[in-house]
Order: C-alpha cells, then sequence, then structure tokens
C-alpha cells in the first residue's frame, strides 16, 4: 500500500514532466479536473447539472427564524460557513467546541450545558422569547477550535466503498512509522447500520446526505426527518416549548436532499500538471512517508452517474482516523478518541486561509511542523531537511 500511495505521487510527476501537458494520465480529467473552483463534476447531463444548480442555489439562501433558523446558530445559510474561496470551500471561520474530562479521565461533552459545539447565534427576540447565543460555560476544562472543512470533490469519496477505507486501515498496519489509522465505525441515522464514517474533523459522519442534515440542525437549527430534534440553547429545552415557532420538522427533507445534491456534484479542485520544482517536492514528499497517511489516490465503486463511477482521484488522504498526539483537540466524538483526528485531504490545500483543524497555522510549513504522534516522524525528516528542499514539498502542496 505505500507503494501504491508512492506510485501515486510519482504518477503525477511523470505526468507533470512530459513536454506535452496534454499527456497527463486520464484519470486525471476523469477525476473531474476544472478550471475553477466551485465548478460541478464536468460533463454532468442536464438533469443532473439542473440538480447541482437547484442545489447550490438553496446552498446559498438565508434562512430565517420563521423557516426554523435557530433558536440558536452558527449562520444562516450554508455559504455562511463554505464561502472561501468559492461556495464550497472553507472559511475564517473557527467554531468551539468544549467538554470536560473528569478525574477519571472520562469525558463529557456536557450536552446539558449545550456542549460540545457552541452555536455562538440566538435569533434574538420572536414570540416572546428572546434567545442568545452560547457561551462556554465555566465548568468545562476542554476548548478546541474547529475550522470549516471544504466541500470540493467530496461527492467522489462519498462514492468510494466502506471497504476501501477498511482495507486500507488493514494495509497501513505494515507501514513504517507506526502509521496505521483507525477505521471510525458509526451508526447511520437513515439506515440503523453501522458505517464507516468519512467525514468530519473526527470521521463521525458516513455520507454526505447525513452530513446535510447533520450540519443544518447543528449549525442553523433546523430539523429534518432523521435529525428532528432541535439542540436546546446553552442546554436549557424547556426553551424549545415555548420559544421554537416552527414544527418539527422544519425542513421536510427536500433541503437537506438538495444540499447533498451539491455536495456530491461539487468537482474536486483544479489539477494542473506539476511544475518542476513540484515534481522534486513530490518526491520528497513520499520519501518522508508523508503518503503514509495523505494517501495520494483512491478509486470510487460503481455508481450509476458517470462521473462517479470508478473514478480515480487524487485527495492526498485516507479519511481515516489517526492519533495526533499533542495536535489532537481533546475532544471525545463518535468513534475518535481524545487525540484522534481525521487525516485532512491535501488537495486543494494552498487555496484554504489557513491550515490545521483549529486555523493555528498560517503557512503550510508551520503545519507541517506542528505535526504529533503518529506524524512525528514525517515532521522530524521534514524538519530536518534544508530550507531549500523544504520549500519544494511547500511548493508541491501548493500545486496539488
Amino acid at each position: 500500500m505505500r507503494m501504491t500511495a508512492i506510485m501515486g505521487v510519482l504518477s503525477l510527476v511523470a505526468c507533470s514532466s512530459e513536454e506535452d501537458p496534454h499527456t497527463a494520465a486520464v484519470e486525471v480529467v476523469e477525476a473531474g479536473a476544472t478550471t475553477a473552483l466551485g465548478d460541478p463534476l464536468p460533463g454532468l447531463a442536464p438533469d443532473l447539472l439542473a440538480r447541482f444548480t437547484a442545489g447550490k442555489e438553496e446552498f446559498e439562501t438565508a434562512e430565517a427564524p420563521d423557516e426554523g433558523l435557530g433558536p440558536v446558530f452558527n449562520g444562516d445559510s450554508c455559504v455562511a460557513c463554505h464561502s472561501v474561496p468559492a461556495p464550497g470551500g472553507s472559511s475564517t471561520l473557527v467554531e468551539t467546541r468544549f467538554g470536560r474530562v473528569g478525574p477519571d479521565g472520562v469525558f463529557d461533552p456536557l450536552a446539558n450545558l449545550g456542549g460540545s459545539l457552541i452555536q455562538t447565534t440566538g435569533f434574538g427576540t420572536v414570540g416572546g422569547c428572546t434567545i442568545v447565543g452560547e457561551t462556554v460555560p465555566g465548568i468545562a476544562n476542554v476548548q478546541a477550535g474547529r475550522r470549516t472543512t471544504p466541500l470540493f470533490g467530496l461527492g467522489l469519496v462519498d462514492a468510494t466503498p466502506d471497504g476501501t477505507f477498511i482495507v486500507l486501515a488493514a494495509a497501513e498496519r505494515l507501514l513504517p512509522d507506526g502509521l496505521a489509522g483507525k477505521v471510525s465505525r458509526v451508526t447511520n441515522v437513515e439506515t440503523g447500520n453501522t458505517a464507516v464514517g468519512k467525514f468530519g474533523w473526527k470521521c463521525a459522519v458516513p455520507t454526505l446526505h447525513v452530513f446535510s442534515g447533520d450540519a443544518y440542525v447543528n449549525e442553523m437549527g433546523i430539523t429534518s426527518p432523521f435529525f428532528p430534534n432541535d439542540g436546546c440553547p446553552q442546554g436549557d429545552c424547556s426553551l424549545l416549548a415555548t420559544c421554537d415557532p416552527v414544527l418539527d420538522p422544519e425542513d421536510d427533507g427536500e433541503d437537506v436532499g438538495k444540499f447533498a445534491d451539491f455536495m456530491g456534484l461539487l468537482a474536486p479542485p483544479p489539477h494542473p500538471s506539476l511544475s518542476l520544482r513540484g515534481a522534486a517536492g513530490a518526491i520528497l514528499f513520499a520519501s518522508l512517508n508523508c503518503a503514509g497517511c495523505h494517501t495520494p489516490v483512491l478509486v470510487t465503486g460503481s455508481n450509476a452517474i458517470p462521473q462517479l463511477n470508478r473514478v480515480t482521484f487524487f485527495p492526498f488522504s485516507d479519511f481515516l482516523l489517526h492519533d495526533m498526539g499533542s495536535l489532537g483537540d481533546g475532544i471525545v466524538q463518535g468513534a475518535a478518541g481524545a487525540r484522534e483526528m481525521r487525516t485532512a485531504p491535501l488537495w486543494g490545500v494552498s487555496r484554504q486561509p489557513f491550515f490545521l483543524h483549529d486555523g493555528r497555522a498560517t503557512t503550510l510549513d508551520a503545519a507541517i511542523l506542528a505535526h504529533d504522534g503518529q506524524g512525528r516522524k514525517a515532521r522530524d525528516r521534514f524538519a530536518a531537511l534544508s530550507a531549500a528542499n523544504r520549500a519544494l514539498v511547500v511548493q508541491f502542496l501548493t500545486e496539488i
């Protein structure tokens, strides 16, 4: 598997070093190379393009309290948190998670006090009730930032069979550096079955459709059939009985479906040929064993949509949980422990406003040097490179 990952990187180098850029691997084009971030997958049939367009319109639409927004929320639209550098991207916003670790070492998300996610805004005075944004309670002794994850290309990830990630985790046990990732096994609320979590900083969500409903209720306070309960402002559920002006579920599932259409048909970041410096950086990236977790190449399964059917794509992530040591955020969520985080996809990373889960790093160098836990050995190899070679690795990352 390590050889497969490294060959994936080197295949990009081979494509990039040809005199004629049109000799690049066909798979890159099939994976959805486009001219701009925020485009749909290329070549969609008219009905699918119409679904993408309708989904994007709903994604960008601001909601109001009389449409179900709130009573507490973080944004009044999806695009409020996913706009940089285009709809479906990241943002400069950093949300807050909190909780408490007791004397027994057990993490408590303090759900009775509104945890673990802070909703920063209340809908104000509606129907005689005044709702304000939440704050971190004094009893919390764990607090972490979470920046918005970009959504580009995630339809390809959604279309990748669960078995791929299970096999990948097993193969990683053979890698040096102790890099084996952990499959996040979660309950799919739509089926009641156990599935592989691939989405979110803690791999807590198994599909883009579930991701849509989860975000709708947690970020905007809008309920839907599989997420029928509003979050209680600061944990006070008594407020919902008198201060929620719209009956649940506030969305009948139509909006959730449109969000999933938009995300599922959203193209991955453009994948141009590498420069010579970027190609040299790709070789260094592989030699550092960064590809041990940031798996360059994955392949989708069988799919009725041609643009998602058995497509080779280049996310540079294994979508598994890894123990990141001091870089973990301290939050226990789903199958993920306090130190475990999902491997962040690196495609399009240079288009993000800052890096790592909490946005602490403003440069790619700083993001690499902050790695710990299972990423420590690769980090140390990077730190030992000459300044010129570190710059080559960063150049590679800016080009993928």
